[in-house]
C-alpha cells in the first residue's frame, strides 16, 4: 500500500508510467547495498511537500538482521546543526539573547578571546573558534595552541568510541580553548562553537536544548521520533545501528560521547520530511514568516564551503547547474549523512546512511539528475 500511495503522489507531477520507472531508477542508485548482509540508507524524496520516494536499502541492525525500511531513527550527524540554529534564532526572538553580543555575556566562564566573539559569527562559522583537534590532537600528534587533553591510560584522549567525557565534562575542556584566529575573517568550520550554542541555550532557556528544541520545534511540528539524544544508555525504538567497514565484514561503530548541538539529533525521514514542509509553510516562532526569512538569511559574506557557497545558521547555500541547493552533510562513527533543498523547485533529498564509508552526498546527486532529467 505504501507504494501504491507513494506513487500517486508522484503522479499528481509525472505520468504513471514515468512516476513508476522514476521509483526503479532510484532503487537502481542504492543496488550497490547488498539488502541482505550489510547496513546501508534509508532514503526520502521530496516533491511539493509530499515523500514521492521513502525507502530503506540495507540492514538496520546486523546482528539481527533487521532491514531498514525508511522508518528508522538515525543519528544525523551535523545535519543537526540547523536545528540548534534554529532554537538559537527562537530565543532571540523571545527577547532573551542578541545575536550580535559577545558570547561572554551569557557564558562568562569561557575563556578570554581578546576579541568580540558573536553569537552569530558562531552561527556562521566565522567566530575563529577551534574544532576537535584543538581538544586532542590524536594520532596525527599534537596541535600547536590546542588543549591535547590526554586518556586516563595517558595517551591521546580519542574523540569517538573509546574514551569518554560528560556534557558538564567536556564544557569544562570548551571553555578553556582558546580561538584559532581572530574571527570575521575567514569561514572555519567548528563544532566546538556548536557544542558551546547548546550551552547557550540551556542558559539562557532554563532548558536543555533536548527540552527546549522539543517544545519549540518538534512538538510544534509534530515530529515525534525527532530528539536531541545527550543520555548515552537511553532505549531508542527503531534505531538505526552504526557501522563502519573493517576488511571482508563490518564492526559495531556508535560514539559513546552525547554531549549535542554540533550533532547528537536522531530523526526520521518522515520527520525531516515534515520540517522540509515548513521552510514552505512556517509555523513556529511569534512571527514565522519573518523567522523564517532569517533563518535562511546568510550569516556573513564569507565563502563557505566553496568560493559559491554561503553559511546561514546550520545550512549551505550554493547555485548548481542555475539552481539555488540548501543542504548540509553529516559524519560521525557509523553515520554519514546528507539533507538537500532546491526551493524554487519545491523538491528535497534526504539520506540517512548507517555505513560511515557510504557517500550520501553522492547518493543525493545522482537522484537529482534524475529528477531533472525528468
Amino acid at each position: 500500500m505504501s507504494r501504491i500511495f507513494l506513487l500517486i503522489a508522484l503522479t499528481m507531477l509525472l505520468p504513471l508510467a514515468q512516476a513508476d520507472e522514476f521509483n526503479d531508477k532510484i532503487d537502481s542508485v542504492f543496488s550497490v547495498i547488498d539488502d541482505a548482509s550489510a547496513p546501508g540508507c534509508s532514503v526520502g524524496v521530496i516533491v511539493d511537500g509530499e515523500l514521492v520516494h521513502q525507502k530503506g536499502y540495507g540492514l538496520a541492525n546486523l546482528e539481527l538482521d533487521i532491514p531498514l525500511d525508511g522508518n528508522n531513527v538515525h543519528r544525523i550527524g551535523s545535519v543537526s546543526k540547523q536545528f540548534t540554529a534554529m532554537a538559537v534564532l527562537l530565543l532571540a526572538e523571545e527577547g532573551k539573547l542578541d545575536l550580535n553580543a559577545d558570547i561572554h555575556r551569557y557564558l562568562p566562564e569561557l575563556i578570554s578571546y581578546d576579541s568580540t566573539v558573536t553569537i552569530n559569527a558562531m552561527l556562521g562559522h566565522i567566530s575563529g573558534m577551534a574544532d576537535y583537534d584543538y581538544i586532542s590532537g590524536g594520532e596525527e600528534g599534537d596541535v600547536d595552541g590546542g588543549l591535547n587533553i590526554k586518556s586516563v591510560a595517558g595517551g591521546p584522549f580519542r574523540i569517538g568510541n573509546e574514551d569518554y567525557l560528560t556534557i558538564d565534562e567536556f564544557y569544562d575542556v570548551v571553555k578553556q580553548a582558546s580561538l584559532r584566529h581572530p574571527p570575521n575573517q575567514e569561514f572555519a568550520y567548528s563544532n566546538l562553537a556548536y557544542f558551546l550554542l547548546s550551552m547557550l541555550v540551556e542558559e539562557v532557556s532554563g532548558e536543555s536544548l533536548r527540552e527546549y528544541a522539543h517544545r519549540r520545534i518538534f512538538e510544534p511540528l509534530e515530529m515525534t521520533e525527532t530528539f536531541f539524544s545527550d543520555d548515552p544508555v537511553e532505549i531508542v525504538k527503531n534505531r538505526a545501528s552504526g557501522y563502519r567497514p573493517e576488511g571482508d565484514s563490518y564492526i559495531t561503530d556508535m560514539t559513546n560521547l552525547f554531549w549535542v548541538g554540533d550533532g547528537g539529533l536522531h530523526t526520521t525521514v518522515g520527520d525531516l520530511a515534515k520540517w522540509d514542509k515548513h521552510f514552505y509553510s512556517p509555523s513556529i516562532g511569534n512571527n514565522p514568516e519573518q523567522l523564517m526569512a532569517q533563518f535562511l538569511t546568510p550569516n556573513s559574506d564569507l565563502p563557505a564551503f566553496s568560493e559559491n557557497s554561503l553559511y546561514a545558521n546550520g545550512q549551505a547555500i550554493e547555485e548548481v547547474a542555475g539552481r539555488q541547493r540548501v543542504f548540509h552533510g553529516g559524519g560521525w562513527l557509523g553515520v554519514t549523512t546528507f539533507y538537500a533543498r532546491y526551493p524554487q523547485e519545491r523538491y528535497s533529498t534526504i539520506i540517512l546512511c548507517n555505513d560511515v564509508s557510504l557517500n550520501p552526498y553522492g547518493f543525493s546527486e545522482a537522484i537529482d539528475k534524475l529528477y531533472f532529467s525528468e
